[in-house]
């Protein structure tokens, strides 16, 4: 296993367990199970790059979940969302400020030469990797775009 997030959260399972932190337990018990899943499926030794992916992914559904569940009246169920989100962050790398995304986006458009719009795909391959699970895709892709026009 070469990755420390996984062995942390691991870790950490080991810990709620021994306090018996049921819902933080089940929390990263589901994360670790996704985290195996998708290993076992890309058949790749799991790394912090894919516990990240995972993680990203993850928060990514909640949101969308919780979403979904504000519009049906579903407040209830929100708050236990939100305390996965909560939980998955801890394992995150920080995030990043709108302005360091902006810093990163013309240090790329520099290194790229990209000039306008039709550059949009080049700039979005070098700075995808860099702001994963650390930024909103959706505002990195409005970001770059701004940066393009």
């Amino acid at each position: 296993m070469s990755s420390s997030l996984l062995q942390k959260i691991l870790d950490d399972i080991k810990v709620a367990m021994k306090s018996r932190e049921a819902l933080i337990l089940e929390v990263l018990r589901t994360l670790h199970s996704d985290i195996k899943n998708v290993s076992i499926n890309s058949g790749k030794e799991i790394t912090d790059e894919i516990v990240v992916d995972v993680l990203a992914k993850s928060v990514k559904q909640k949101n969308e979940a919780i979403e979904m569940l504000k519009a049906g009246g579903r407040e209830e169920k929100v708050a236990v969302e939100e305390f996965a989100i909560n939980v998955y962050k801890r394992y995150l790398p920080q995030e990043l400020s709108e302005d360091e995304v902006i810093a990163l986006i013309a240090q790329i458009k520099e290194s790229t030469g990209a000039a306008g719009p039709k550059d949009m795909g080049k700039v979005m391959k070098e700075i995808t990797p860099q702001v994963k699970g650390r930024f909103d895709a959706k505002r990195v892709s409005v970001l770059v775009q701004d940066a393009l026009k």
